[in-house]
């Protein structure tokens, strides 16, 4: 069975790996920041953010879905989109040094909760089946670190295109005191939540590996 990440997404692509799954990629067509300025216009709300996670990869995954159907394609197509929230507050990517290291300076010795949203919709015969929901891990920033640390990590430039400006499969791992639920949500797609949604759709997940 054929496996189709709707991502782009590096860290996304190495959890995959790493569970024993080599996924096609494909990028999906979402202006995220138009959709959701839309749809809280038309509901005269802000979404919380775990409605903005799982609208974001629900039209992800059905983009490409859409894409691939028709084509031959036999298969799981998972799509994720990933916010982090402290105080109420939805931060996204902040792509600007200055905005990454006043996160930082504001995040350490705190607590936050990383949203995670998963769509995984399964192509069969020119027809499909979508099952998703949302993960969610709370993450423990170190109180002592330092603002020379911070400068050098956002110096490095990994923090501005993630979401909550931080990683913890990498450079920002070490600043990093404590994770509560699943870890991998925290890199970017929670695995243990994608397979119960392949199960859902009649998938058993050992029958996806293909990388060993």
């Amino acid at each position: 069975m054929q496996v189709c990440l709707a991502s782009t997404s590096p860290a996304r692509l190495m959890l995959l790996r790493q569970a024993g799954i080599e996924p096609v990629t494909m990028a999906p067509d979402v202006d995220e920041e138009a959709v959701i300025a839309r749809t809280q216009a038309a509901q005269g709300r802000r979404l919380d953010a775990d409605e903005h996670v799982l609208l974001l990869a629900r039209l992800k995954a059905a983009d490409v879905a859409a894409r691939v159907t028709g084509d031959g394609f036999e298969g799981i197509v998972i799509g994720g989109d990933s916010m982090f929230e402290i105080d109420g507050e939805i931060l996204g990517k902040p792509y600007t040094a200055q905005a990454a290291t006043q996160r930082w300076r504001r995040m350490r010795g705190r607590t936050g909760m990383l949203h995670s949203g998963h769509s995984v919709i399964r192509v069969s015969g020119g027809s499909s089946a979508e099952a998703h929901a949302v993960a969610a891990a709370s993450v423990g920033f170190a109180a002592d670190v330092t603002d020379a640390e911070i400068d050098a990590y956002v110096a490095s430039g990994e923090p501005l295109h993630v979401a909550g400006a931080f990683t913890i499969d990498s450079l920002g791992g070490a600043f990093i005191d404590r994770v509560e639920g699943d870890p991998s949500t925290v890199v970017g797609m929670s695995l243990s939540t994608v397979r119960r949604l392949t199960a859902e759709l009649g998938v058993t997940w050992t029958d996806l590996w293909n990388r060993f």
